[in-house]
């Protein structure tokens, strides 16, 4: 049987003409290394198709590119490199080349008092697009968090407070007692509500940089706040835990104050947007402040 040589039906021309802002492939299986350990990711990768008489791109060409991000710690020079070889493989057809790369970093994290560490995932995704003004490169990451609110604790203040007059109206108050006040169920006749927060930030990143600063960005953020999620805990953690979020007490607003001060001072960034998200615990709807820098919607 003779071999014909396959035909590629993508080369011929179009019978419609016109160009077309992105085409690609999104979902893409993608194993890739961040912070050091390997992680299961996902990839959207595409280009223009500038050429109005073409009829398509190179899928494959994509696909095949992308091998070199498999096992290698993600990088902004190694994306560079396969968005540069998206260009390269698509001369003539596109101008501009684009890459989504996501999935969950995973970190361990040390106990705030004891030797014990676990691992938390922190969702992020990394945009990035190559074109004629150089890279572009677009951080999006969710860091979860606790909150306290300020009101909540004024109004339980204020409930311990008529306790202890009404307690010791007739009771004398010495060292001793009022220690044993503190120490029995009056002492915590009523608990401010907290709530389990997220960050959510997308920052714009300074193409020059080697390293991926997800790391950097997580520990600026967590150290702001203050109150990060824990994993492996004893009393000791869970008490020093406690003792954080009553010297943290923030509204939505406060945090997102508190976040932009931080990142405006984290180097390497050269604009944010950030949300932060209380789930309320009061409420069944959430309480929800946002904050930009140097920052244009697109």
């Amino acid at each position: 049987m003779n071999k014909q040589p396959l035909e590629d039906i993508a080369a011929s021309p179009s019978t419609r003409l016109g160009t077309l802002s992105w085409v690609g492939m999104e979902g893409i299986a993608l194993p890739l290394k961040v912070a050091g350990q390997a992680i299961a990711g996902r990839a959207s990768a595409g280009v223009s198709l500038d050429d109005p008489t073409a009829r398509g791109i190179h899928m494959s060409r994509l696909y095949l590119a992308l091998a070199e991000l498999e096992d290698q710690e993600l990088s902004l020079p190694r994306v560079a490199a396969v968005l540069d070889a998206f260009l390269e493989s698509h001369e003539g057809l596109a101008k501009r080349a684009f890459l989504d790369l996501e999935g969950e970093a995973l970190l361990r994290r040390p106990a705030l008092i004891s030797p014990l560490s676990g691992w938390k995932t922190y969702p992020f995704t990394l945009r990035c697009r190559r074109d004629a003004q150089g890279l572009h490169a677009i951080l999006e990451l969710s860091v979860g968090y606790s909150s306290t609110c300020p009101c909540s604790a004024a109004l339980a203040r204020q409930l311990i407070q008529q306790a202890f007059d009404e307690d010791f109206t007739e009771m004398p108050v010495t060292r001793e007692s009022v220690r044993a006040w503190l120490g029995s169920d009056q002492g915590v006749l009523a608990t401010p509500h907290s709530q389990r927060s997220q960050a959510h930030l997308a920052v714009r990143l300074d193409a020059g940089q080697a390293a991926l600063p997800l790391l950097a960005l997580v520990d600026r953020v967590e150290q702001a706040l203050g109150t990060a999620l824990q994993t492996a805990v004893k009393r000791v953690d869970e008490q020093a835990f406690a003792l954080a979020n009553g010297q943290n007490l923030m509204f939505c607003e406060d945090a997102a104050r508190r976040l932009h001060h931080a990142l405006r001072d984290q180097p390497g960034l050269e604009g944010f947007s950030l949300r932060v998200v209380h789930a309320e615990s009061l409420h069944a709807h959430d309480a929800v402040a946002r904050s930009q820098w140097n920052w244009q919607e697109t």
